[in-house]
Order: structure tokens, then sequence, then C-alpha cells
């Protein structure tokens, strides 16, 4: 079951304190520097039947235990207060309206950089925030899809998800495909959707052993290169705030 057998104890990276030599020793004269913090935002999107029931199933919350890994790391590295983060449904930014409330009010400004992990729906549909948000002049500093799904037409027809293949616009790109050997109900309904066969575009990717549903185990599976999307993440956000 999600949240119960994803592997927490990865190693972090280690969160430098660098110190700058602003002026000479010698000069003993005061000075004002203005320090500007560096801002971001993290968006967590779940799919059907995360968030809010689906068609009788759910609510799963099964990016909600991708956002925990995330937290607890946050709180070891010392970070956690500027990395707020948000939990939305798949559904919860189609339109102009919910857009605005649910992502744009919750960017601090535009020069923030912003993370956006989907996984399932909320990866098909979180691809397709990063180019609106792109296009829109924010900074898509990471996109992680867990397992997007959204190449279906029936799932089209039945879910509020963007119609055309996503071309995501971000820094760097991390795509996991579920390919687990022993399947379970969350795989049937994965198929059913129609898993997005990505083939290019990803910085890392990768297939894993894990069920669709376990959106948490994914996130922490070892990837080609030899680490997982969790440490590219922690890694990705730590250098962000050395910059």
């Amino acid at each position: 079951m999600a949240g119960e057998t994803a592997a927490v104890k990865q190693a972090l990276p280690k969160r430098e304190v660098k110190i700058h030599t602003l002026t000479c020793k010698t000069d003993q004269a005061v000075k004002q520097v203005p320090v500007t913090l560096r801002d971001l935002v993290i968006f967590f999107i779940g799919g059907a039947g995360d968030q809010e029931s689906y068609y009788g199933t759910g609510p799963n919350n099964n990016i909600d235990y991708v956002r925990r890994i995330a937290v607890d790391d946050a709180k070891q590295l010392e970070i956690l207060k500027r990395c707020p983060s948000w939990a939305l449904s798949y559904n919860a930014f189609i339109s102009d309206d919910d857009l605005e409330r649910n992502v744009l009010s919750r960017i601090p400004n535009c020069s923030s950089a912003i993370y956006i992990v989907g996984h399932s729906l909320g990866g098909w549909n979180g691809a397709h925030l990063s180019s609106v948000l792109t296009d829109k002049g924010f900074k898509v500093k990471m996109l992680i899809t867990l397992d997007p799904v959204g190449e279906g037409k029936i799932v089209y027809g039945i879910s509020s998800i963007y119609r055309r293949e996503p071309i995501p616009k971000a820094d760097y790109w991390v795509n996991i495909r579920a390919a687990a050997v022993d399947w379970n109900a969350s795989d049937l309904v994965a198929d059913f959707g129609e898993q997005w066969e990505v083939t290019q575009g990803p910085n890392v990717m990768g297939r894993v052993d894990v069920n669709h549903a376990d959106a948490d185990r994914m996130f922490v599976q070892t990837l080609p290169g030899g680490k997982s999307a969790r440490q590219i993440f922690n890694e990705s956000i730590l250098n962000y705030f050395r910059e």
C-alpha cells in the first residue's frame, strides 16, 4: 500500500553554508548590503481518485505520501520554511479561474522557481501545467512525472484532462514509468487510462518494478544514472538556494 513500503532512508545532499567576502578585511566602514532570498514553490499533483472521489473510488491521497517524503527531507535539511508546497487534484487548474486560484495566486513572484511533481493523470496535466506557466513567463525549475496517464480517448471523455499530448517546458524533467511484474488493480486502471509512453525529452527517465498507485515508491527508486527522483529533486532545490 502506498505510504507503507517506500524506502525513505536515502542519503540526503549536504546543506552547505557559504561565506562570501564582501570587502577587504582592513575596511572597517559599516556597509549596507541588500540580501535577496530566493523563492520557490512546489506543486504535488495527484491523479484520479487522489485528492477527491473519482466515480466512487478515493480519495486515496497517493501524492500526499510523496509530499510527506519531500517535507520530511526539507525539515532535515533545515529549508522547510523556504519550501512551501501544495497538493492539488489533476483537474484543479484547467479553467482560467482555477489556474489563478489554485496555482498563480500561490507563486510568490515571477522569478520564483516552480517545482511540479505529478502522478498518473496529475503527471499528464502537470506536464501541461509546466508549459502553461512557462508561456506566462514563470520559471519551471523541475518537472517530475510519476507514471503519467492520459493518452486514452475514454479517460479523456470522463476526466478533466488536456486532450493533446503534453509538450513539457521545464529546466529539468524526470519521468518514471511504472512497470510492475505483479499487477494489482491500480495497474489495470492505469492501463485503461493508457500510460504516456515517453520516448524522448526527459533529462532522466526509467522503468521501475512498482505498482501504479505507489507514487511514493517510484519517487525513491534508483534510476539510470544512479540517483532517485527524490535525490535529484533535493539536490536541485539546494543548488538553487546556493546560486
